[in-house]
């Protein structure tokens, strides 16, 4: 009997949701990155687990049961899906209770073996009541507080560095000492309206790599021991680079991978399992977009030696 594999990855086919042509969301990603690790031997098709859809009793945990409804009975209104940017579905809705789940799972292999990744997720513009800028159910907020409610971990942080500040995830936790929300994005950047995280560092437009890792580790270098958290989720976004159409940062592939390996050997060197999930990317080359995202995965089973 085999050894169950210790790198474990959330990923559905139903990730890669179709969308009306032309839409500048690049939903292909989803399907390429795990096709790109398995061509390249990063990882061997055992190492992908595909997870069930989250049930309602935890989505609650989170969300409201009107919204919820709402996303299960279709009656969003036109202006609510201009909101979050996708035309609803029951798929769709069906593809972010896998998401959610996913990151769900994630959790639990982390704590076993260190990290684990999720394909998608990292819908942090998701708030309580409501979705917006591509995102439906906040798939960290829901397994924070899953985590929470399990009594699996007392002290959650998140480190969220995408280019958009995590409004929805700071919004839901606003009140909830558990969970510190860590946001470090662009200034002038969407949302436009910041909500207020625990710990926000709003970033001036053109910064280049060695000002922003030198941020970043003096921030986390202060952080974690004075969090102390025993669980982190770690929002990924690839919309930091140069070539981001929205991200109006200059970070190279290099900065990127090299602010994933940050973040990674902090949690290694404090002994916190991690979740991660890949958030935003809008280069124009879907391929760029896919090469980011999957350096985040070869230095996750790097640093954690998986």
């Amino acid at each position: 009997m085999s050894t169950p594999a210790r790198f474990q990855i959330a990923y559905d086919p139903i990730y890669a949701h179709p969308l009306p042509e032309g839409h500048r969301f690049p939903m292909l990603k989803y399907e390429l990155i795990p096709g790109q690790l398995v061509h390249e031997g990063t990882i061997q098709v055992e190492n992908i687990f595909a997870p069930e859809a989250c049930p309602d009793e935890t989505i609650r945990l989170t969300h409201t049961q009107e919204y919820l409804d709402k996303l299960k009975n279709q009656t969003l209104t036109a202006s609510e899906q201009r909101k979050i940017g996708f035309p609803q579905s029951p798929s769709l809705t069906q593809r972010e209770l896998v998401i959610t789940q996913g990151t769900i799972d994630c959790t639990q292999h982390a704590i076993k073996h260190g990290v684990s990744l999720n394909v998608a997720g990292g819908t942090h513009h998701a708030y309580a009541d409501h979705g917006e800028g591509f995102c439906l159910l906040n798939d960290f907020a829901v397994a924070a507080n899953w985590l929470l409610h399990e009594r699996i971990a007392e002290k959650i942080l998140i480190i969220d560095l995408d280019v958009h500040q995590g409004n929805g995830t700071a919004k839901i936790f606003e009140s909830e000492p558990r969970v510190f929300t860590f946001s470090m994005h662009g200034a002038h950047n969407y949302p436009f309206h910041k909500e207020k995280s625990d710990l926000d560092i709003p970033l001036v437009d053109g910064l280049e790599d060695e000002e922003y890792l030198l941020l970043l580790d003096g921030t986390l270098k202060k952080l974690v021991p004075e969090v102390r958290p025993d669980f982190i989720f770690y929002l990924s976004g690839v919309d930091i680079l140069r070539s981001d159409k929205y991200g109006k940062l200059k970070i190279t592939i290099d900065g990127c991978l090299r602010r994933d390996e940050m973040v990674f050997n902090y949690c290694r060197a404090f002994k916190i399992p991690v979740t991660v999930a890949m958030g935003g990317g809008y280069s124009k080359d879907v391929k760029v977009i896919v090469e980011a995202h999957c350096n985040t995965f070869r230095m996750a089973k790097d640093v954690f030696e998986l």
